[in-house]
């Protein structure tokens, strides 16, 4: 049954509309060494053999069996063409009793084209851990606006997974709150390998939904463009230069998504400065100018670099779940267990 949440944050600058109505908060089991999961490909194929068999080792490294997705591993001529059976991949693994998880495979292009074809209600019945990042924002936020599941923002099978990916996920799986992220301790904290930097300063607490800002771009104006209101947003990207990130930025402000979230968590982005000068380009701006453009214009705190996107260290991030934001101690606390 739908319900209404109402959500506040903290202090008066940071505060934020009430959240609209939506489905029940819907969180899935914690898998446990012994299960199986479900490996899928619903954005970009993966063929070659030797990745293939990463995505397994990374399913045995946490204990669990493993149950490929028909589509993984084939190479199709035309990506339109696997639509039916990369979304059969999907309601498979959903509706198998016996899997208890399900893992995309890589992230790339895709998954908008999946969308409308998705079994919301077979979901919905079936609710499981689904983990994935970059490309996979579009499954995570169109699953979460219509079933009320919670869902990961994470690795996906042939992410690096380090040390710190592995704890931050396992952390993550447990019925229990995170608390406290942060990124791996600096070896030299006068030159930090992955700087933190408050934008603007202020508290505040909401859910937590966000995730690829290219996908969330894409997926403004339909139905499954996620609803920030009350809500605390992350974001993160990778390889996209700073006028296409201002580009972006510009329309999540021009439809007030920053004026609706209590806050705003942007993560690192990898590989987003200015190209070579091209003399038809003439906007050449970094990204933290960008960044410092866009949100000193917006009244809630937001604080960038958190390693929640496309960088080999990566924090698990689960969509919503309650959330609290500190951005003068550049500091973001998962207050809810996401798992049961």
């Amino acid at each position: 049954m739908d319900r209404r949440d109402f959500l506040s944050a903290v202090p008066a600058p940071a505060l934020a509309a009430q959240a609209g109505p939506g489905p029940a908060l819907l969180k899935p089991r914690m898998p446990k060494p012994g299960d199986t999961v479900g490996l899928i490909s619903p954005s970009t194929f993966v063929a070659d053999p030797d990745q293939l068999q990463t995505m397994q080792l990374t399913a045995r490294m946490f204990g669990w069996r493993t149950k490929t997705g028909a589509q993984v591993g084939k190479r199709e001529a035309a990506l339109g063409d696997s639509i039916p059976a990369r979304v059969a991949d999907i309601h498979t693994m959903f509706a198998d009793p016996d899997v208890k998880a399900v893992i995309c495979v890589r992230g790339g292009y895709g998954t908008p084209q999946l969308l409308d074809a998705l079994d919301y209600d077979l979901i919905r019945r079936n609710p499981k851990l689904l983990l994935g990042y970059s490309d996979i924002t579009g499954l995570h936020l169109a699953i979460h606006q219509k079933t009320g599941l919670v869902t990961f923002h994470g690795p996906t099978g042939l992410s690096p997974f380090t040390e710190f990916s592995q704890n931050w996920f396992r952390r993550s799986l447990e019925p229990r709150p995170m608390g406290p992220l942060s990124n791996p301790t600096e070896r030299n904290p006068f030159r930090p390998q992955h700087p933190l930097r408050t934008i603007r300063p202020g508290q505040a607490r909401g859910r937590l939904i966000g995730g690829n800002l290219t996908l969330i771009s894409c997926l403004m104006g339909t139905p499954y463009e996620p609803d920030v209101r009350g809500k605390i947003l992350f974001l993160e990207d990778v390889g996209e230069e700073p006028y296409r990130m201002d580009r972006m930025l510009q329309q999540l402000a021009l439809a007030g998504k920053f004026d609706q979230c209590a806050g705003v968590v942007f993560g690192e982005c990898v590989d987003c400065g200015p190209r070579d000068f091209q003399p038809s380009i003439t906007f050449n701006y970094t990204l933290g100018e960008v960044l410092d453009r866009v949100f000193s214009k917006v009244k809630v705190p937001v604080f960038h670099g958190l390693l929640i996107g496309h960088t080999a260290d990566q924090i698990t991030l689960p969509l919503g779940v309650m959330a609290s934001l500190d951005a003068g101690k550049k500091e973001l606390i998962i207050e809810e267990a996401a798992t049961l």
